[in-house]
């Protein structure tokens, strides 16, 4: 099948369409129901009627946008009408809530006269906290937009005018620094005078681009003030007409520096290209078929193009999707009243910015694994970064503090936790430990030093002070690595083959000899980075460490556990996984280290994930795990669990629930606890699940995390004399930094 075949499936698989409304509070009982609905609804609607500000409190209002059409102008398709617009503005409903978690209602519109969107569209104020317009045609659009901006006191933003305008403007600013232009004495054409372009062209005047250097042309040639004066022009176009000769694209490109399309495809010769001033800009954004190829616009010169389209198949997509969601979350977390030339300004500067920074591996994977860097094909961020969010919505939100469109006043820190909450559990808890960690970094040894990951992993620990990382390795290799990937940062680099490890073979000898291991067997483990690093932690040198990357775990695991050793208290190490749901998080241990536990073994790996969990600010609910209930089977595998538990009960130094041995569902589900097994010790559900072997550990692990959904953390690994975590093979950047600040958490509660 082809795109449309494809698409028609897609859209008419039940349920048809793309989005449905969904609860946010339960309505499982009689008095759930009473209480959303009659008589409980009544109380908060007795409360808007004498504070109609208590909507954003009691209702859904604050985080409710309208999407709003009357189809006139829906991108590629024209004048197709309310009804046939719908899908794409239930795909905008889509956009929001996938990429900023607003929810939205999409409102097709069955008018062609402005007055009359305006009139419905304001009616509709009590209902939503912010108004998307969308694909309305010129110049009806701009008027649309100005009344409404007037008469609501919600945020009113029509995408199709600004949203290029800010994608694009972001790019401008990073062309510039790649092509060392000043936006100031930039010489810009603009082919196409439509909504977008005029909206995006005044948008580069308020980044610093002078109004007088932008050429406009029509389908008639360039927008001059005798075309004006002729009354060949709307006054919109009028905004950006010019005191020069009548003249052609061509006419008007001839010396640019940057070319901005927003017109239609193939109206572009490489001749113009060749026309352009040095290292020209080129913003071919014509939908789908741009006013040049990316391959002739290329190929036209021999220095730099820098250039961007609408296509996602090629590089620097200007796509809409990286403004309004972020630029709407930020508008609505403050309370809003308009969105702001300040606010669309610092949605361009934090896209810009964020361009600038290392890509995350997610990133480039979804993009097909190439390297993503800074330059003349990266001048925008991906739109499936997951950073935008957290960089855009604040800047919009500071902005709108600054320039005093908020009503509400919000601390930007703070926001940024509640914004990583949005996006799951595990962003949550992991803001926790980062938090922790750079109240007070610790040296963490990485022990594989030299991979491209760990490289990475280690700027960013350096740059957001989540830990001091000593990189172990080649040296050479290292700073090599982190020069081709533009990282600029000078870390701490161990060399144990030419740095000065005299010391550490020392210890090494001393620590094994008695383990059948020579002096020179000694000099030559040294060499192995995970030897290397477990003798720096353990003489003190680092606080943690980190290796595993490019190992298995067990010969990962075997360094540390040799030279570094389990805690005076501990007997035993164990792996732990924290899983996040949606609204639940669990510990799960041990998945990574114990075959086959006894009673012994459980009760302590029990005791130091609790103390794992408080790492995390979570109070721990502890339940040991068998396929009985209580003694409803007894033998050898029940009454380990069931013994450990015990135990753990009478030990007076346990200062947290504990039951066991029962079976999974049993441990997780309230009415279960409350019901049938109300004699429990746990008032509440387990979040720390402690199983029977490893085997079962590891597979239901594996099994919540992919049918389950569940986002997982770790190994984390307890139990450890000194704070040592395994990393998986196929870890991410993101990954290897979540387990260093796990880390350094671990050094701040040792001393």
């Amino acid at each position: 099948m082809g795109m449309d075949e494809d698409s028609l499936e897609y859209h008419e698989e039940e349920p048809p369409g793309k989005i449905e409304i969904s609860t946010t509070k339960p309505t499982n009982t009689q008095r759930d129901l009473s209480l959303a609905y009659s008589p409980g609804v009544a109380a908060p609607c007795r409360k808007i009627r004498d504070d109609v500000e208590d909507a954003y409190k009691y209702t859904a209002k604050g985080n409710l946008v309208g999407v709003v059409s009357n189809g006139s102008a829906v991108l590629g398709l024209g004048d197709i009408g309310s009804a046939a617009s719908k899908p794409v503005m239930e795909g905008k409903g889509v956009l929001f809530k996938r990429f900023a978690d607003i929810d939205v209602f999409d409102i097709e519109l069955d008018h062609s006269e402005p007055e009359q969107v305006v009139e419905s569209v304001a009616a509709m104020e009590p209902t939503f906290g912010g108004i998307n317009l969308e694909d309305i045609a010129a110049p009806d659009c701009f008027e649309i937009e100005r009344q409404l901006s007037e008469r609501m006191d919600v945020p009113v933003f029509h995408d199709d005018q600004h949203g290029t305008a800010i994608i694009s403007g972001a790019a401008l600013l990073n062309a510039c620094r790649v092509a060392n232009k000043d936006p100031e004495e930039l010489k810009i054409v603009f082919s196409g005078a439509g909504a977008s372009a005029i909206s995006t062209a005044r948008f580069y005047v308020s980044l610093g681009v002078d109004r007088e250097n932008i050429l406009m042309c029509d389908s008639s040639g360039i927008i001059t003030e005798t075309r004006v004066e002729a009354g060949d022009v709307n006054e919109y176009k009028a905004e950006f007409a010019r005191d020069v000769p009548e003249g052609s694209l061509a006419d008007a490109i001839a010396g640019a520096d940057v070319f901005v399309g927003l017109s239609v495809g193939g109206i572009v010769s490489q001749e113009m290209v060749r026309s352009m001033a040095s290292d020209p800009i080129i913003f071919a954004m014509a939908n789908p078929d741009p006013e040049i190829t990316y391959e002739d616009a290329k190929a036209a010169r021999d220095d730099s193009v820098i250039m961007a389209t609408g296509r996602s198949d090629y590089p620097n997509q200007v796509n809409n999707v990286l403004g309004f969601p972020f630029l709407f979350r930020g508008a609505l977390d403050v309370r809003a009243s308009e969105i702001n030339e300040e606010m669309k300004v610092a949605a361009s500067e934090a896209l810009a910015d964020l361009a600038r920074q290392d890509v995350p591996d997610a990133v480039v994977k979804a993009y097909g694994d190439e390297p993503i860097q800074f330059g003349p094909d990266y001048i925008i961020p991906k739109p499936l970064d997951p950073r935008v969010l957290f960089e855009v919505a604040p800047a919009v939100a500071q902005a709108a503090m600054d320039s005093g469109a908020a009503r509400t006043e919000i601390g930007v820190s703070e926001y940024v936790e509640q914004l990583e909450a949005r996006l799951g559990k595990s962003r949550e808890m992991m803001r926790v430990v980062l938090n922790k960690a750079k109240s007070d970094p610790k040296r963490v040894a990485l022990a594989e030093g030299g991979d491209e990951k760990i490289i990475r992993a280690a700027y960013q620990l350096q740059e957001q002070e989540i830990a001091e990382p000593v990189l172990i390795g080649n040296r050479d290799s290292i700073e090599q690595t982190a020069s081709e990937l533009g990282l600029s940062f000078d870390p701490e680099i161990v060399d144990p083959e030419s740095d000065d490890y005299e010391k550490y073979v020392d210890r090494l000898y001393e620590l094994r000899q008695r383990k059948g291991i020579t002096r020179s067997e000694a000099e030559e483990m040294i060499r192995d980075s995970n030897y290397f690093a477990s003798v720096m932690v353990e003489m003190d040198d680092a606080d943690a460490m980190l290796s595993g990357l490019t190992h298995h775990y067990p010969s990962a695991l075997r360094p540390p556990l040799q030279i570094v050793g389990t805690a005076d208290d501990a007997e035993y190490a164990a792996g732990v996984y924290m899983l996040t749901f949606k609204n639940r998080v669990v510990f799960i241990a041990d998945a990574t280290v114990n075959q086959n536990p006894d009673e012994d073994v459980l009760a302590e790996v029990t005791e130091h994930t609790a103390e794992l969990a408080r790492s995390f600010n979570i109070e721990p609910r502890a339940a040991l795990l068998s396929y009985s209930n209580f003694g409803s089977v007894d033998n050898e595998g029940t009454r380990k669990p069931r013994e450990a538990a015990q135990r753990l009960r009478e030990d007076p130094a346990i200062d947290f629930p504990v039951d066991g041995e029962m079976q999974a569902d049993t441990a997780v589900v309230e009415d279960m606890l409350h019901g049938t097994y109300e004699f429990s010790a746990l008032e509440e559900p387990a979040n720390i699940l402690v199983f029977p072997n490893l085997e079962a550990g590891n597979i239901s692990y594996k099994l919540l995390q992919r049918l389950g959904g569940a986002e997982a953390i770790g190994p984390m690994l307890v139990g450890m004399d000194k704070p040592v975590h395994v990393l998986q093979r196929d870890d991410e950047v993101k990954d290897i930094v979540n387990l260093a600040g796990v880390a350094v958490v671990d050094a701040q509660e040792e001393e």
